[in-house]
């Protein structure tokens, strides 16, 4: 189904023009950002063909970095023009090469976000300003796109900035650091000239009130929203996007936390999905990826938890990135720039659905909610032993569950409290009869002891199940 823009928001959802709730899918095509001042891997493809095979693979949407200083500039570079449809390109300016990229991609019903990335075109600063540019400077540029892009209908939102970080704050009032503030200032003057884009505003590091977690990603703690919501003089407009990553990019404290990768929902709870859950705004992550898909390194864990998040909690997205040339998380795209990276594909097609047809929001009913916490109760030399702590944290008792969970160099021993089966590499656990109704708040344990065969030994993709 075809989505007629342009887009808004209601409650936690992407409308489109008919009101059908939209699910903006895609990837981040990266280097207008940087010194060649146009999209990477145009010295290798034909950018017709590229849009092409972004289109092919089920993605909607991407997103397209700048930088400020890109579309000040007259040069571009890193385009091997007699490939195809690139002599298209060649002469034109920065800006001139982002309408042809627009105008094709909408040939292919590919709808684009424009990002803020860069002031200069080598680091993404902390502040909105910098870097010898001023916040005019940042809001000149966006008030210049809004006008130019007016009546093109497939730019449909924009990044005002990629990762506030450092002295970046929200809520705390400084005009200095104040992100949020700055957020509105650069919204409301979009919107004064183009009234139908959708404000993407990503969040700070640090530097929130009263925020409850101790360490974000640059631009993944929207912590502030709960009693700072962006304020803009259009209604229905405002969509919040964080960044996630996993051990791949930096090995954050939350990665190696005992109840690891459990602790992954509550952060994510936190800082961003809280603002989904209680209808304020919908929630974009406007980047994620690592290289590492497997179900036993943390960053293979992590990213397949955030995949399942975003599937079950209907989210939309864009990959980082289509580019191979990531240096820390790779692409989609192998570094051919032609061939793309199967398994991660074939992982990141469970999301692709593109546009939901409305269906009435069904009265909440009360319901048990299981969490699981993995206590390693003894280890010796050769052996160990796990106890699986599942509580109750819903509001009404369950009727039945079960735990499923992995291990690859252990031989299991001893059991307790439940019937385990073994089928494809995965555990199934079984309750006995007593354990199967846990009342709210209350906590039973199934477990085992094994022998050690190697040193990942641990159990990984631990899950447990309401039946």
């Amino acid at each position: 189904m075809t989505i007629k823009t342009p887009l808004s928001t209601k409650g936690s959802q992407i409308v489109d023009l008919n009101g059908n709730i939209v699910l903006l899918q895609g990837v981040n095509w990266f280097g207008m950002e940087t010194e060649l001042h146009v999209p990477h891997g145009l010295w290798k493809r034909d950018y017709k063909n590229m849009l092409a095979q972004i289109k092919q693979l089920g993605y909607n949407f991407i997103r397209l970095p700048y930088s400020v200083n890109a579309l000040r500039s007259s040069n571009i570079s890193g385009v091997d023009f007699s490939i195809s449809s690139n002599r298209d390109l060649q002469g034109k300016t920065p800006l001139e090469v982002m309408d042809i990229i627009i105008q094709e991609a909408a040939k292919n019903e590919l709808l684009i976000m424009l990002d803020s990335h860069r002031l200069n075109d080598a680091v993404i600063p902390e502040l909105w300003y910098g870097d010898g540019f001023t916040e005019a400077d940042w809001i000149d540029t966006w008030k210049l796109l809004a006008q130019r892009y007016k009546n093109q209908s497939n730019v449909v939102a924009a990044d005002l900035k990629s990762e506030p970080h450092g002295s970046a704050s929200w809520g705390t009032g400084d005009l200095r650091f104040d992100w949020r503030l700055a957020a509105e200032r650069c919204g409301n003057a979009i919107l004064a000239i183009n009234p139908n884009w959708l404000i993407v505003v990503e969040g700070v590091e640090k530097n929130v009130p009263n925020q409850q977690l101790s360490g974000h990603w640059w631009g993944g703690n929207l912590e502030g929203v709960r009693n700072f919501p962006v304020r803009l003089n259009v209604a229905n407009k405002v969509v919040y996007s964080p960044h996630e990553y996993g051990q791949g990019v930096f090995d954050q404290t939350w990665f190696n936390e005992s109840n690891f990768p459990q602790n992954l929902y509550d952060r994510w709870d936190k800082g961003f999905f809280y603002i989904a859950a209680n209808g304020i705004a919908p929630v974009l992550i406007g980047e994620f990826g690592g290289r590492k898909i497997d179900s036993s390194s943390k960053e293979g864990i992590w990213q397949r938890q955030l995949i399942d998040f975003i599937k079950h909690k209907n989210l939309s997205f864009n990959y980082w990135s289509w580019n191979p040339n990531s240096s820390d998380t790779g692409g989609i795209l192998l570094d051919d720039w032609v061939n793309i990276d199967t398994p991660k594909q074939q992982l990141l097609s469970t999301l692709l659905t593109g546009i939901i047809t409305p269906t009435p929001t069904p009265t909440p009913t009360p319901q048990a909610q299981l969490a699981v916490e993995i206590v390693v109760q003894a280890e010796w030399n050769n052996g160990f032993c796990i106890n699986f702590r599942i509580t109750n944290k819903g509001t009404v008792a369950t009727q039945n569950w079960k735990l499923n969970f992995a291990i690859n160099q252990a031989k299991i021993s001893q059991t307790w409290n439940g019937n385990y089966s073994l089928q494809g590499g995965i555990y199934n656990v079984i309750p006995v009869d007593w354990a199967k109704v846990i009342q709210p708040g209350k906590t039973v344990e199934v477990g085992y002891c094994a022998s050690k065969l190697g040193t990942n030994y641990k159990p990984t993709d631990v899950k447990v199940i309401l039946i």
